[in-house]
This record gives C-alpha cells, sequence and structure tokens, in this order.
C-alpha cells in the first residue's frame, strides 16, 4: 500500500513540474498572432471609454518582462498608457463602467486597487485597464489574446501533465535509488521555473505571458540541468551492484 501511495505522489509530482512547463509553452504558442496596437485605435478607445477626459500624457512601452523582449505579434508585446492628472481620479472608473456596459465592451470585470478600484475591459483585439496609483489615474491598453490562446494553453498544461505523469509513474516503478535519484534532479532542475510561474499568475492570472519565465532562467537552468545530468549518471555508476562470484557448496564443503 505505502508503495503504491509513493508512485501515485510521484506521479502527481510529475504531472505538476511538467504541467506548469507544459502551461507556459502553450500559452506561448497561443499568444503568437496578436494584432499589434495602433496608436489611432487606442486613442479612440480611451476617448471612447473616458469621454471629454483629456490625458495629460501618454507612453508606449515594448513588451519585456523576465528580461526577455516580445515581439510585437505576440500577447504582450506592447503597451500604450494614458496619464490623467496627479492623483488618483476614483470618479473615472464609475465613468469607465457605464460606457464601456454602453458601448458593448467584454468581460468587464473589476480591478482592485489601494487607493480605489479601477476597471478591466475588452474589445477588438485590445484590453482596456483603467487603475488609479498615488501619482496619477492610468488607463493602460494593450494586446488581447487572440483566438485559440487558452485552447492551446489549456492543450499544453494537460499534455505535459500527462507526459510528467506517466514519466514519474514508470520511474517509480524501477528499483532503487532510480526513482529518488531521478525524482530530486527534476525536481530541482524545474522547481524555479515552476515556483516562478506559479507567483506570476497568482498575481496576473493569464494577463501577462508567463513563458519569458522559462527563457528568462535558461542562463542559469541550462547548466544546472547539465550539473544535474552529470551527477545522476555518476551516481548511477556508483550504485550498480558490482559481480557477486558464485561458489560451488559441493566443492566448498570437499575443501573443507
Amino acid at each position: 500500500m505505502g508503495r503504491r501511495l509513493g508512485h501515485v505522489a510521484m506521479a502527481l509530482l510529475g504531472a505538476l513540474l511538467f504541467g506548469t512547463a507544459g502551461l507556459a509553452l502553450g500559452s506561448w504558442y497561443g499568444g503568437r498572432g496578436a494584432e499589434p496596437l495602433s496608436a489611432e485605435a487606442t486613442r479612440s478607445a480611451a476617448g471612447e471609454l473616458l469621454p471629454g477626459v483629456e490625458p495629460s500624457g501618454s507612453t508606449t512601452v515594448q513588451g519585456y518582462r523576465y528580461g526577455v523582449s516580445l515581439a510585437a505579434d505576440e500577447v504582450g508585446g506592447s503597451r500604450i498608457e494614458f496619464q490623467y492628472g496627479d492623483g488618483a481620479a476614483c470618479a473615472l472608473s464609475e465613468q469607465m463602467r457605464r460606457a464601456a456596459e454602453t458601448r458593448g465592451w467584454r468581460e468587464l470585470r473589476r480591478v482592485p486597487g489601494a487607493s480605489c478600484d479601477g476597471w478591466r475591459a475588452e474589445r477588438d483585439g485590445m484590453t482596456v485597464t483603467l487603475t488609479h496609483p498615488a501619482h496619477g489615474s492610468r488607463l493602460s491598453i494593450t494586446q488581447s489574446a487572440p483566438g485559440g490562446f487558452r485552447a492551446a494553453t489549456i492543450t499544453g498544461t494537460l499534455l505535459g501533465a500527462v507526459a510528467g505523469a506517466v514519466l514519474f509513474w514508470v520511474v517509480a516503478r524501477s528499483r532503487r535509488p532510480v526513482p529518488l535519484l531521478v525524482g530530486t534532479l527534476v525536481t530541482v532542475a524545474l522547481f524555479p521555473g515552476a515556483a516562478l510561474t506559479w507567483t506570476d499568475l497568482a498575481a496576473h492570472r493569464l494577463a501577462e505571458p508567463v513563458w519569458p519565465v522559462w527563457r528568462g532562467l535558461a542562463p542559469v537552468l541550462v547548466p544546472l540541468w547539465l550539473v544535474l545530468l552529470l551527477i545522476g549518471v555518476i551516481v548511477l555508476a556508483k550504485r550498480r551492484d558490482p559481480a557477486v562470484p558464485v561458489t560451488d557448496p559441493v566443492a566448498t564443503g570437499r575443501a573443507g
């Protein structure tokens, strides 16, 4: 019973680690082909959601996460921000909510904030988010995920989880010390990327691309994987049982 529970635990660990990596890979694949932002379209969206309110300034920010520059046609590849005033203008939240409801914006939801809550809405390939930092209210416009983004993300997660569960289940049924060694080495190799990915998801869900986590860690993870692979080969080579000489009991008795 205890051995079978150990197999199940190993399979779950593999599903978690490889499923997280598959989630990042699926979100990268599904996020390609996003419509690049247009300055004219973003100005029109800002005027539609906050009619009669002129921004005090605007900034175009190129996508850059975890040391990785994003392409213009990837989700999160660029962002245009409009600044309003020098302090939090909380009245803009209600104004945006009413305009979004009457103008047919989708996925309207509240965004919790320190000063006051903002709002988030999507339409025409754009995701618009109003927040209220202390230095002034800000309307941020980014690309919406293209069609098939969620399907690709879910598919990548499921395929990764199944592959990890099967791999760890097979390893768990191997002779000792293979299960403990492989489980430890793979966990150490994948845990940093998995932990950062889930931390990112807890903070942003899928509003920000998570695949740059793995690419940003690659300069550290790849040498680590090579070192761990070398350690695994050395340990397995040393733990092989040496050939035991076979003795003939009859001959031993005669000699006695």
